[in-house]
């Protein structure tokens, strides 16, 4: 570690304090792997000499188990398998092929240490049977927001590929191509990920703390290191894994199925682990036996954990050491962040897979606190997330570190106008004014050159991604008024836009969660006046395209009423398009009146130009009726969108049916109201694609196919619930966006 720190000491000589560069920070080469060795989401990529290589979208892939079951894994019309695949980790996988193309998607990479509020670039050596974008995410969570999106441009010959993303908000990240109905081969051979670094101001790391900032006392003795390398015996070997006052104690514990049987017979609690004399030296043990719990629950049939001495809280960065190895190769453990009790789960990402040898191996990760990791005192290790036969497991030299921070309340300013960036290592400190009696704080002093329109407020100072994990934002529209106090709440990455460019004074009140804003000199910014853009939009949506076809003896097509046929929910879309790409975290208002000649759901997207997606989340459902409502939302555009947004698409095939939808009065604006983004007159801003088209700018709905056109797509009969009935069906129905009454 002296090496590492000493790296960082002259690296900040050689390239100044606001230098930066490319580091790699995870690589993955797949022809070290027999198999898939990542979580499985329906499909397994092959490994042909060494390459990770996916068949494309003409073949799917199941255990037997699941082919035979019930679940949306089961065998369709017209599957049959032609042959099988195994995983790294023993799992076999039929290969289906028959009811093609399916979507599908998997891992690249997963466990890459990551920093939040950080940039990062991939470069994958990789080609494909002909040339393809393919969609990759990095994700630290599966929620909304919790992903990345990046696209790689892969070509027909081996290449490097190159591709970015930023403003991560995770600690630990994953990587998934997304293919789609791409049924050709791609092939890849490895995956090498950097961070943009930039060298600033040293911190000091403090070793095993006690929750109140002072080493672990032992016999009236303070011990920084104790007990990290097991040469120590257990001071007290029956603290339970439950007993609070204690469990600081046991920096190492262990569970074995089979031992330890917790009170009410349901299963086995962690114990302090076992101490053992390997390889000349004691080290901790955990005996794995036999993983046959029923479910998903055997992955945790035999743990392990490495124990903090105290609680994490956001923005914390940690650091973690340790030495392991096992008795038996195990090509991957998942690790989860625990609470105090080990065994009481937090969440599932901690740092990352580990793969045990035979061999001792060394780790060293840095892990920034998200959210969602708040509260956590150890990461756990599900020793049989791959393997499932009895297997030891060794470890050594446990050591946690913790970045020692400036405490309180901070703030750095930015200019997204002039190009001032933030400096989080100067970042203002608020302090006590006994006039307004709240903590106040200034930024942008020092002339025109010097003046903000942005600023990140935060509890931490002393590091960038902690400074931008644990930020504090408003609930409600900042204004250049001291007397308009706004509750605020934590989140990470939180950027607060201010209402001008100027010299600000910023009030803080952690009584009451609460602050306000005051210009002290600028150049303020004032709404101006909007006018709802007037134009009716009538989409006249075909009907989705659900039923079976097959061809008859003549040659013709006979489509027949039972599913199987192409329709998606992205047949007949709308979209609103900006004047100009909007950047990340740029806050919007979108309002508009909308109705439908029967009732239906659209969700939305958000794309790029018209027809150009980037993220599966934009304003969410909307839901039309017969009567006209009034819709508006504050729209955050995503970091998913890579700053490249320009549309807001709605999906109006969510129904089967065909069906008229009208929207009019449409606004999208800057939630300040300083700017309108689409044209307050005319069609322009209004792009429209019907059943088998493609997006064009909206003409008058006299100039568009009608719902009542012969599109060789049969008459459905539909309920009022959406679903197809029969011809023989009495009572209020639906047919080709209409209804009427069935006798």
């Amino acid at each position: 570690m002296k090496k590492l720190f000493t790296l960082i000491a002259l690296l900040t000589c050689f390239m100044g304090a606001k230098a930066a560069d490319w580091v790699e920070v995870y690589s993955i080469d797949y022809s070290n792997n027999t198999g898939f060795p990542f979580f499985v989401m329906g499909y397994v990529p092959e490994w042909i000499d060494g390459v990770m290589t996916d068949y494309g979208a003409d073949y799917r892939y199941a255990t037997q188990a699941d082919l035979d079951g019930d679940g949306d894994a089961k065998w369709k019309d017209g599957e049959s398998s032609v042959g099988t695949v195994t995983t790294q980790g023993g799992v076999e996988y039929q290969k289906v092929t028959g009811a093609g193309p399916y979507w599908h998607q998997y891992f690249i990479a997963d466990g890459i240490p990551t920093q939040i509020g950080s940039r990062y670039k991939v470069k994958a050596m990789v080609k494909a049977s002909e040339a393809v974008n393919v969609n990759v995410n990095m994700g630290w969570g599966w929620g909304q927001g919790q992903q990345a999106a990046g696209t790689a441009s892969i070509g027909t010959e081996w290449a490097e590929v190159e591709w970015e993303y930023s403003e991560i908000g995770g600690a630990s990240c994953n990587l998934v191509a997304q293919p789609g109905t791409f049924t050709g081969t791609i092939e890849w051979k490895s995956v090498v990920v950097y961070e943009w670094q930039k060298a600033h101001k040293p911190v000091t790391w403090q070793e095993w703390l006690t929750s109140d900032g002072q080493p672990v006392i032992v016999d009236g003795n303070p011990i920084p290191t104790y007990m990290g390398d097991a040469e120590t015996p257990w001071p007290d070997a029956s603290v339970r894994f439950d007993d609070q006052e204690k469990n600081y104690l046991i920096c190492a514990w262990s569970k074995e199925k089979g031992r330890n049987m917790n009170e009410d017979g349901t299963g086995w609690d962690p114990f302090p682990s076992d101490i053992e004399n390997v390889d000349g030296s004691n080290v901790f043990v955990c005996h794995g036996q036999v993983a046959d719990t029923e479910g998903d629950a055997s992955a945790w049939d035999n743990q392990f954990w490495i124990q903090s001495p105290k609680a994490w809280k956001s923005g914390d960065q940690v650091k973690i050491h340790f030495r392991y190895k096992a008795s038996a190769p195990v090509s991957s453990t998942d690790t989860q962040i625990h609470y105090q009790n080990p065994s009481n789960y937090l969440i599932w990402h901690a740092i990352g897979n580990i793969a045990f040898t035979t061999e001792w191996q060394t780790f060293d990760g840095t892990m920034t606190i998200a959210d969602d990791m708040a509260g956590g005192w150890s990461i756990a290790f599900n020793l049989n997330s791959v393997v499932k036969d009895a297997v030891t497991f060794y470890f050594d030299d446990l050591s946690w570190q913790s970045m020692k921070l400036d405490e309180g309340y901070f703030v750095a300013g930015a200019n997204v106008s002039t190009g001032l960036d933030y400096d989080f290592d100067n970042a203002v400190e608020f302090v006590y004014d006994p006039e307004p009696d709240c903590l106040v704080a200034v930024v942008g002093s020092g002339g025109k050159s010097e003046w903000v329109n942005q600023v990140m407020i935060s509890t931490v100072r002393g590091n960038d991604a902690a400074f931008k994990s644990a930020t504090l934002k408003p609930v409600g529209e900042i204004t250049n008024d001291p007397d308009n106090w706004l509750q605020y709440t934590p989140a990470s990455l939180a950027k607060l836009t201010l209402p001008g460019s100027g010299e600000w004074k910023i009030y803080l009140d952690p009584s009451y969660e609460s602050m306000a804003f005051e210009m002290l000199q600028g150049e303020e910014w004032h709404p101006t006046e909007i006018i709802p853009n007037p134009t009716e939009v009538v989409i006249n949506a075909l009907e989705r395209d659900d039923l079976a076809d097959s061809q008859n003896q003549d040659g013709s097509i006979t489509i027949n009423e039972e599913e199987g046929g192409t329709g998606q929910t992205w047949d007949n879309q709308f979209w609103i398009v900006a004047n100009r790409t909007l950047a990340v975290g740029e806050e919007t208002i979108v309002q508009f009146k909308y109705k439908a000649g029967i009732p239906a759901k659209s969700s939305t997207q958000c794309h790029a130009d018209p027809g150009s997606y980037l993220h599966w989340a934009a304003i969410g459902d909307v839901n039309f009726t017969e009567e006209w409502q009034d819709f508006e939302t504050r729209f955050t555009i995503p970091s998913e969108t890579q700053g490249n947004m320009k549309s807001i698409a709605f999906n109006l095939s969510e129904i089967r049916s065909a069906n008229d939808y009208h929207i009019k009065d449409v606004v999208w604006k800057l939630a300040d109201g300083t700017q309108s983004l689409i044209d307050q007159t005319g069609s322009n801003n209004f792009y429209v694609k019907l059943l088998g088209g493609n997006p064009e700018v909206y003409q008058d709905p006299e100039g568009i196919t009608s719902v009542d056109a012969d599109n060789n797509i049969p008459t459905v009969t539909y309920n009022l619930a959406g679903q197809r009935v029969s011809k023989d069906y009495k009572g209020i129905v639906v047919t080709k966006g209409k209804k009427h009454i069935a006798k």
